[in-house]
């Protein structure tokens, strides 16, 4: 029996009407707002396999730059299937052979890494500016502040939209 996978397609700029027409016309799609993430169910025996079933039934025509899935496995990591240029997988391979391993795992490990040199930068920019705060306000009206609107904006997500 063949499981389904929500996978999701993510752009770098905004689909087109026209490409997401297009796009339409080989698999079921839904599209967010702003057309930079869309939504599909795919069909295959395993995650990878229908991230690479899915790649393969959009071909090199779709504005597509990554697609992942949906939701963490019980490791809580998703799986990223990235199209790369030309030059970009040449400079994967020779990073490869040059220390003896897979390109996959190259990239899984720049990216592994990319993703951590990201959280630490928020992670000073968060205390930095907390810093900041705490310069001109005590630590209670911080966080007397901080609980204000992470309630109101609780509130507000559950309030339903006026007709």
């Amino acid at each position: 029996m063949t499981a389904h996978h929500a996978i999701e397609m993510i752009l770098t700029r905004p689909i087109t009407p026209g490409e997401l027409s297009h796009l339409r016309r080989r698999v079921s799609v839904a599209a967010n707002a702003d057309r930079i993430r869309l939504m599909v169910v795919q069909g295959g025996r395993s995650r990878s396999g229908a991230l690479h079933t899915l790649r393969r039934r959009l071909g090199a025509q779709s504005p597509i730059d990554a697609l992942t899935t949906h939701y963490p496995d019980k490791y809580g990591q998703v799986l990223l299937n990235v199209a790369l240029g030309q030059r970009a997988n040449r400079v994967l391979r020779e990073a490869a052979a040059a220390t003896g391993q897979r390109p996959r795992d190259v990239l899984r490990r720049r990216v592994t890494e990319a993703l951590a040199r990201d959280e630490q930068h928020r992670a000073h920019l968060l205390a930095a500016r907390l810093e900041d705060l705490l310069a001109q306000h005590t630590p209670e009206e911080v966080l007397a502040c901080a609980a204000s609107l992470l309630h109101s904006r609780r509130r507000r997500r559950r309030t339903p939209p006026e007709p």
